[in-house]
């Protein structure tokens, strides 16, 4: 069984954030799911900034290290929002951030705390918008397409995550079909981070996400979560946006999204043991308490 210096955590890579950083191998971080839109796929979404604040710092209470806020459902089946709307329902909320975490105590001493702030968007005018009120890391659901949001991101000092997908985001690729599912996104992270050095952007601010659900069938997600050591090569920390996802259904029958978090967990089981670093989740609590468990176990109590 593994232990924590030998894969479990991210293995052995340092997040370099704006002002700090994150050292690995840990136990792996979590990132609680903010939504400000009514159209995500579990219906957790508010258009209500006081709202979408008392869930985050819910999420922080609960043991959450990053809270990643986005106000674009990721789902093909809805028509995309306006550059100037996507920017219109974030900025409230990012100008009351230190509301997610004043007065509140860590869960544990493994906990990152104050939280990092991610912001989840794939459109460079909102990136620009969104750095000044002090997010610390920009999640790129388009795929890194060219070197624009790694520029953004090197002139900032802000961590970029970079995520495998195929074509534009808003459109359903759900007829892409992959040879070697592994090998594909091997060669995706080698080009793109090639691209984000050339972009001026240091590695050490860079997470990579294979894109579980995006542009792939269950049987892709599933053999990219049991062959994840494959994709260690980049000594990059790994994200897995595992949350009651599609693949989840797939294996369980036909779950509403809200029922899928046992299948969450053993996701996340079989990540955290394959090398992933951080998980992007809709209960944090539950995560929380199998991650602190299994590193218990891992680390001889």
């Amino acid at each position: 069984m593994k232990g924590p210096g030998s894969g479990f955590g991210g293995g052995g890579a340092v997040l370099r954030l704006p002002a700090r950083e994150i050292v690995f191998p840990r136990r792996p971080l979590l990132m609680g799911i903010v939504n400000i839109n009514d159209d995500s796929f579990c219906g957790d979404g508010t258009l209500d900034a006081g709202e979408a604040l008392a869930q985050a710092r819910e999420m922080v209470e609960a043991g959450a290290d990053m809270i990643d806020v986005g106000a674009e459902s990721a789902r093909t089946n809805r028509e995309a929002i306006s550059e100037g709307e996507e920017v219109r329902r974030l900025l409230p909320f990012l100008r009351r951030w230190k509301e997610v975490f004043e007065g509140v105590e860590p869960r544990d001493e493994k906990q990152v705390f104050p939280p990092v702030l991610s912001v989840n968007t794939w459109r460079e005018g909102v990136m620009a918008s969104v750095l000044p009120e002090g997010v610390e890391l920009l999640n790129d659901m388009g795929g890194l397409p060219d070197a624009g949001a790694a520029k953004i991101c090197a002139k900032a000092g802000c961590a970029l995550l970079v995520m495998h997908t195929v074509g534009l985001p808003k459109q359903d690729h759900s007829h892409i079909g992959y040879g070697d599912v592994v090998g594909e996104v091997r060669e995706f992270f080698r080009e793109k981070l090639r691209l984000v050095c050339e972009a001026g952007l240091e590695i050490e601010r860079v997470v990579l996400d294979p894109g579980i659900g995006f542009a792939k069938g269950p049987c892709d997600d599933l053999r990219l979560l049991g062959e994840l050591e494959k994709l260690g090569e980049f000594g990059r920390p790994l994200l897995l946006p595992v949350s009651r996802k599609s693949v989840i259904r797939s294996v369980l029958g036909g779950l509403e999204p809200k029922e899928r978090d046992a299948g969450t967990v053993a996701c996340i089981v079989a990540g955290a043991l394959g090398g992933g670093g951080i998980f992007r989740i809709h209960n944090v609590g539950a995560a929380w308490a199998t991650l602190k468990v299994l590193d218990g176990i891992l680390g001889g109590g």
